[in-house]
Parts: structure tokens; sequence; C-alpha cells
């Protein structure tokens, strides 16, 4: 969301007053507290959190939401205009309207049972982690994966341990699922067959179809420049209608994965990734919330030479 506060609002906060459509930073007025300031985050109808810190400069920032805030009472310490404050899964993005310090995330995980929430930069989750990205297997799977029957030699998922059914599907060729519900769908596409629903246009209404049910990726086995290489038609033709359709329907991702057997893996990691956005307390598949048991870089021992004794 953006809020229409002064781009100098964070000089001077108390000449304009109270915005609640701006990010706020405010000292908590429970002096006892371990936490020592709120922080409000215009979105869904407003959050107050209490915070370690007025930003995640160096580490990640542990905070706890509040409520009953008196915001009357508040010393404000700056408000800054939101360029936008959206949560995806249990990720809140929020972006600044400033040179420094403008984006950074909040992270809502679980640890020990309990919820939690972490505040975090690119910077602080490097220095938390550093040299670790990406675990090695995805935090969740789905419960079963269900393959269009108009789907001919699909891929099998043998490599995964998860249920396969054959359905007649709305859209797209495979539907992933926990419990009744489909959280991610994926549209195969042979490179000759993709090539085809260009130029006659089902690609679009495909992708139009797709774009209001969620999670949607369009997998295409083979490579752009493969794409650009055909040689009945002109590739750059070609790659042109692709972008505008991936310009028209922005939710619909378009991946090449160059070989089947890329195609199945990739399309298994689409929907362990849905399912780990679905579960709200589940292990991001990225650095926004590692497990606490990951294992830390080594630092590579220098070898010296032996000296002479004297």
């Amino acid at each position: 969301m953006t809020a229409f506060v002064p781009r100098h609002y964070a000089e001077r906060p108390s000449k304009w007053g109270l915005v609640l459509d701006a990010f706020i930073v405010a000292r908590n007025p429970e002096a006892d507290s371990s936490l020592p300031f709120l922080v409000y985050l215009p979105c869904e109808g407003g959050t107050w959190l209490k915070a370690r810190e007025t930003w995640p400069r160096s580490s990640r920032v542990y905070c706890h939401a509040v409520e009953g805030v008196d915001v009357a009472a508040l010393e404000i310490i700056e408000q800054i205009r939101v360029v936008s404050c959206e949560r995806r899964g249990p990720v809140l993005d929020l972006i600044l309207d400033r040179v420094q310090n403008r984006r950074a995330q909040f992270v809502f995980t679980q640890a020990r049972g309990r919820p939690m929430i972490f505040w975090q930069t690119a910077k602080s989750a490097a220095n938390s982690r550093p040299g670790l990205r990406v675990p090695q297997r995805p935090a969740r799977t789905v419960d079963r994966i269900a393959i269009d029957t108009r789907e001919r030699y699909g891929y099998g998922f043998k490599a995964n341990d998860v249920a396969i059914e054959r359905v007649a599907l709305r859209a797209g060729d495979y539907a992933a699922f926990i419990g009744d519900e489909a959280i991610a769908i994926v549209e195969r596409k042979a490179m000759n067959d993709f090539c085809k629903s260009l130029v006659d246009g089902t690609l679009g209404f495909a992708m139009g179809e797709l774009t209001g049910l969620g999670t949607t990726a369009v997998v295409v086995e083979g490579t752009y420049a493969h794409l650009l290489r055909r040689g009945f038609v002109d590739g750059a033709w070609l790659g042109e209608l692709m972008v505008r359709l991936q310009v028209r329907y922005p939710a619909v991702s378009i991946v090449f994965v160059e070989t089947r057997a890329l195609g199945e893996r990739w399309t298994f990691a689409f929907f362990a990734a849905a399912a780990a956005e679905r579960l709200m307390g589940a292990p991001m598949l990225s650095a926004l919330a590692m497990p606490e048991n990951a294992p830390k870089k080594r630092r590579p021992v220098r070898r010296t030479k032996d000296l002479p004794s004297a």
C-alpha cells in the first residue's frame, strides 16, 4: 500500500503529526521492557510490534506483536513514507521512500512451539547465516499431486515420496494439493507445443485461466536460445509474443528448464515451495528463516610453512 506523506517527513515528524499510513518508529512507553522500541506496519489494518532496535543494521531484530497501543502518548522517533508494505506467506516485505535503509522483511515463523517475528534486511540475513542460502531439500512437501488425464507421457515424480492421482483438471497439467486444497498448478509444454501455442494464441487463453488460480507457472522443456532459433518461423517474433504474454499475465511464470528431467525436478520444487509458503510456520526455502541447527560455514585454515628450528 502507498502512504502519501511528504518526502522529508522523517526529518521533522513532530510538525506533521502521527500518520498511520506511514512506517513509524517510537519509544516503548514500558520503561522496564527489554524491547525499548515500537514499530508500526501500515498493512492488514495496521500492526504494532515491539522491537529491540530501530532498524536491523547488523543482525536480525527480534520483534513481538503488541495490542492496545496508546498512539497519542507515544514519543515518535521517525515516520517514513511507505512505498510498499505487503505480506506474502510468512514474510512481510517493506519498502520505504528513502535512499538508505529502505528495504526490509518481517519473517513470521515458529521456534520451540511458539510464534516468533524477526525483522531483517539482506545484510543482516547474510550476517546471521554466512555462506548459507538454500537448504539441500525442501522443508515441506505436498500431500499429493494430481496429473491431468489428458497429459500424455507426463512426469512420474518417482524420485519423490508423494501420492500421484490422475484426474480431469480444470486448468494446467499438474496440481499440488494439501488436503483438499490445490496450492499450485503447472502447465507443461514441450518446445514444439510451446511455439505452436504462441502462434495460434492458445497459450494466452491458458495463462489467462491460470491467472485466477493462485500460484501457477508454465514449464517449457527447452531453452530460450532454442526458442529464438526455430527454423519454421522468425524466432525473434516468437520471443516477442512470449514477453507480451508475460507482461499481460505477470502472475504466471514462464520457466525454461532445458530437459524433461529438469522440468520434473523444477515442478516438484515449485510445489514444495508453494507448500512451505502456505504453511505459515514452515521453514522457508531461502535464508529468511533458516533452521536453528543448520551447519555454519567453516572458515578455511591457513597453512603455514614449517619454520626452521633455531
